[in-house]
């Protein structure tokens, strides 16, 4: 794509890699993991959101990584309201994003690069 005299890559994750990193989310929250500190469910997830940023840092993929961060926080205030006894899907209002700042979680939100093309045209 051509924006301002430069061509930028279009690339973004395929909805195969979503639904792996989504399965590997849901994997480290599952509830019968409630017992665990979620500092710990925290610093498992981190690398895994690291590694997966940096493959898809270039490119144009701001919707998908918007897409994985609210992802990731409502599987947190899940496990976090079960952990805590609380009841029904209020996670938003008693989870916010300062909450979630706090625990420490890797945002993937505002990392995206747009990288253009090696060869200049």
């Amino acid at each position: 794509m051509k924006w301002r005299g430069k061509y930028y890559l279009q690339r973004w994750p395929s909805a195969r890699a979503m639904r792996v990193l989504r399965d590997k989310v849901r994997a480290a929250t599952v509830i019968s993991k409630a017992e665990r500190p979620l500092s710990a469910v925290v610093a498992e997830l981190n690398p895994v959101l690291r590694g997966w940023e940096a493959y898809f840092r270039n490119g144009n993929s701001g919707r998908k990584f918007n897409a994985v961060d609210g992802y990731v926080h409502e599987r947190l205030a899940i496990l976090a309201s079960r952990k805590h006894g609380l009841r029904g899907r209020n996670w938003a209002i008693c989870f916010t994003h300062g909450w979630i700042t706090r625990l420490g979680v890797y945002r993937l939100t505002g990392t995206v690069r747009r990288a253009t093309e090696h060869a200049s045209r």
